[in-house]
């Protein structure tokens, strides 16, 4: 699958919703879904983001602590126009509410994200229906493959798609039906070994031969580092580092951790010239 062109603020045909999905909870969505967000402010694009995801609500937690974060230092970090939408068990409101939030945003934001719960539910599907590009953080391990394939034990062999391939493929066929859009599917490597391990080598082959047979486009994601966990807690993301007056000092393995995050982001094609992290390549 060919990689995303580059995204343009208000181009009438660019893409222009973000949805970060995955229905196996603790595969890193929300510390990816910040880390966008982020990106994208930097990179010149006005942006709205909605957390589907709010009994959890990491992602609303985050910006909550960005904005402390900001306020306490008095740091003028960029900030989305967030909101949280609450499941609330009658799915015709719900749905109606998401549409509401998404096309509020759509008329003053170039970009909207959207987080979606680790389950499926009705309001998680209605996320996923409107995504342009839909990004999927899987971590590295045959436990979390089972989401998107069952494998043969013996042979290392895909069988089939599972039930998230499955419903990915459906909303797909939806979009098609309902305005000829398409969606392009980011499947993203997360959590990743520092280390060369034959499971990591496995399961980069059965995700490449996943890619080919179901259309998705796979790229290597963020290292487990424990300064996302750190970074959390401050609201801040690797691309706040580099600014005057935060009380954390860059470290070769922030470096590094830029690096990965340079990927994705021009996976999702954040113009080079506006990339933030465009400068770190000669780090």
């Amino acid at each position: 699958m060919t990689m995303m062109p580059p995204l343009t603020p208000r181009s009438p045909s660019a893409p222009r919703v973000v949805v970060v999905g995955n229905e196996k909870g603790g595969s890193g969505k929300s510390t990816v879904a910040m880390h966008l967000l982020i990106g994208f402010l930097r990179a010149g694009f006005t942006v709205g983001s909605i957390d589907l995801d709010a009994r959890q609500g990491t992602l609303s937690t985050y910006v909550r602590n960005r904005e402390s974060y900001a306020s306490r230092f008095e740091l003028p970090l960029p900030m989305p126009t967030h909101q949280s939408i609450q499941l609330s068990g009658f799915e015709s409101g719900d749905r109606n509410r998401l549409d509401d939030a998404v096309e509020a945003l759509l008329a003053e934001c170039d970009l909207v994200l959207i987080d979606t719960p680790g389950a499926d539910n009705h309001l998680s599907r209605a996320g996923h229906a409107w995504a342009d590009i839909l990004v999927t953080p899987l971590n590295d391990s045959f436990i979390d493959l089972d989401v998107l394939a069952k494998v043969d034990p013996a042979s290392m062999r895909i069988l089939r798609p599972s039930h998230y391939s499955e419903m990915v493929w459906d909303i797909k066929k939806q979009r098609g039906l309902r305005d000829g859009g398409s969606i392009h599917w980011v499947v993203l490597r997360n959590r990743l070994s520092q280390l060369d391990a034959r499971n990591k080598r496995d399961m980069e082959g059965l995700l490449r031969d996943l890619a080919r047979r179901i259309g998705f486009q796979l790229i290597e994601g963020l290292c487990e580092r424990v300064i996302y966990r750190e970074m959390y807690l401050k609201g801040l993301t690797l691309l706040d580092l580099r600014d005057k007056g935060t009380d954390i000092t860059l470290s070769m393995s922030h470096i590094a951790a830029r690096q990965e995050l340079r990927r994705l982001l021009d996976a999702l094609g954040v113009p080079q010239h506006a990339n933030p992290l465009a400068e770190a390549a000669a780090e």
